[in-house]
């Protein structure tokens, strides 16, 4: 187990006093850092800053930090699940760090592709296959990893084969850890 103790401060950020939305730090007594490249490896759309030492991911609305000594989270709906986000992330880095053999570390640097980019590539079809109303707010969960290419039916259909080709150049697709 990396992780085994931490400190925990939860907290409303100072820039939104009375605010409804909370933010937490972990503090933790071990270095990570070599655990971040097997999580960049492994999360869908997290960006990983080798020369900061740092990786970002964005995980249901909520944008998470993780560096050496801490991890961050913000945009949670209130303490208590605050509390759970950041026991739910060093739960992962744990199981991450046990499996780390079975993981072939990513040290690149990936960017998120531009959101209109995204959107002009899409079928543009607002078929709702996908769960959204329309492509546009599709292609603003696609940037977000939120979902993935293959949740976009029309994109199997054979007129969109180019169109897919070139989002699959560019849109961070690896698949979720488990």
């Amino acid at each position: 187990m990396l992780i085994e103790h931490y400190d925990l401060d939860v907290f409303t950020p100072p820039c939104e006093p009375g605010g409804e939305k909370f933010s937490a730090i972990a503090r933790l007594t071990v270095d990570i850092s070599e655990v971040l490249p097997y999580l960049n490896a492994t999360l869908r759309g997290a960006i990983y800053y080798r020369a900061a030492n740092a990786l970002t991911w964005k995980k249901g609305g909520h944008n998470l930090a993780f560096h050496a000594y801490q991890i961050a989270t913000g945009n949670v709906e209130d303490y208590d699940a605050a509390v759970k986000e950041i026991d739910g992330l060093i739960k992962l880095i744990n199981r991450t760090w046990e499996r780390r053999a079975e993981i072939t570390p990513d040290f690149e640097t990936r960017q998120r592709p531009p959101l209109m980019t995204i959107y002009k590539l899409l079928p543009q079809t607002n078929c709702k296959q996908c769960g959204e109303p329309t492509c546009y707010s599709f292609a603003i969960k696609l940037v977000a990893s939120q979902k993935t290419l293959a949740e976009c039916a029309p994109l199997t259909e054979p007129q969109h084969a180019a169109k897919l080709a070139a989002l699959q150049a560019i849109v961070i697709d690896a698949p979720a850890i488990g």
